[in-house]
């Protein structure tokens, strides 16, 4: 057995955000319960946004009101502002993330903010985090690719990162938001990156399966070292501000992956693929990850009380 590598399940919140469905809010909780009793330890359950411009993230407090209590599971808030921030302290979030982006013309269309406003507006919510010991963590959207601009300078995401880094986040992620990544990509840009910002500061990988390189981009991650990644069950999501966006790398066929390569996850398959299925009953549609349709290999002979 080889390193223990973290997923970050991702569904309840990158995975919904955008899907046609607004599922109710008992929907949202059977989802977090049924993903903590598959393993998930850590879980992007809301986002404390404006609900006119994200409908599915409306019950934000609701959801966080009924969160199953866990001493092993943390619930992350995704918040874009200082408002956001206190909408999910007051709601009982202890795990907040917030973005920035890699381009102004995506920030401004994602979040209403340039890279040079969104990344004060994290300095100030970073020390509020701290102040309140709140675990804080941010995500550079669009890092390979913006749908507005095209190319991103690596250059560019690695300053981005060092002027993020000043402000003494948990883990920065790196986001292929529109997935355009290929794996050298992936490892240039990781190990720049790396070598910039502390050590203290974890790095995670938050890909989307748009070209079907999101797979073999884990795959350069986990080369280059990085040991913590996004992913949402059944591979649903997407961003709703950025045009054919398609759904993040399925957790499940991270979870193959890294268990035929030796790596540990807490993780369990055979309730994992239950889950997804679920969903996509809930959802009224197919689930894009290969493994749920598949299956796995050997036979996972598991048996799920979820």
């Amino acid at each position: 057995m080889r390193d223990t590598v973290e997923i970050v399940e991702v569904g309840p919140r990158d995975g919904l955000q955008s899907d046609a469905v607004i599922l109710p809010t008992a929907s949202k909780l059977e989802l977090v319960r049924r993903l903590v009793n598959a393993g998930a330890r850590r879980i992007e359950v809301a986002s404390f946004v404006n609900p006119t411009r994200v409908p599915q993230m409306a019950d934000a407090e609701a959801v966080f009101a009924g969160l199953p209590t866990r001493d092993d599971a943390t619930y992350i808030g995704l918040v874009l502002n200082r408002k956001g921030f206190d909408r999910a302290v007051a709601a009982g979030c202890r795990d907040i993330s917030m973005v920035t982006a890699a381009t102004d013309e995506f920030g401004i269309r994602n979040q209403g903010a340039s890279i040079a406003e969104s990344t004060a507006v994290w300095a100030a919510v970073a020390a509020a985090a701290h102040a309140l010991k709140v675990r804080a963590e941010i995500t550079i959207s669009v890092s390979f690719g913006c749908p507005f601009v095209g190319e991103v300078d690596p250059q560019r995401v690695v300053e981005i990162a060092r002027q993020v880094a000043a402000a003494k986040p948990a883990a920065i992620v790196l986001a292929d938001t529109i997935g355009v990544a290929v794996p050298s990509r992936v490892t240039e840009l990781f190990d720049r990156v790396r070598a910039a910002v502390s050590s203290d500061i974890a790095l995670r990988a938050h890909f989307h399966n748009t070209r079907n390189t999101a797979i073999a981009n884990v795959q350069a991650a986990l080369e280059c070292g990085v040991r913590s990644f996004d992913a949402s069950v059944g591979g649903i999501g997407g961003c709703p501000f950025a045009p054919k966006a398609t759904g993040n790398v399925a957790s499940e066929d991270l979870l193959y992956l890294l268990q035929r390569s030796g790596f540990h996850s807490d993780l369990n398959m055979a309730r994992l693929v239950e889950t997804a299925h679920w969903l996509g009953q809930q959802l009224q549609k197919e689930m894009p990850s290969m493994l749920s349709r598949a299956g796995n290999w050997p036979k996972d002979s598991t048996v799920s009380d979820s």
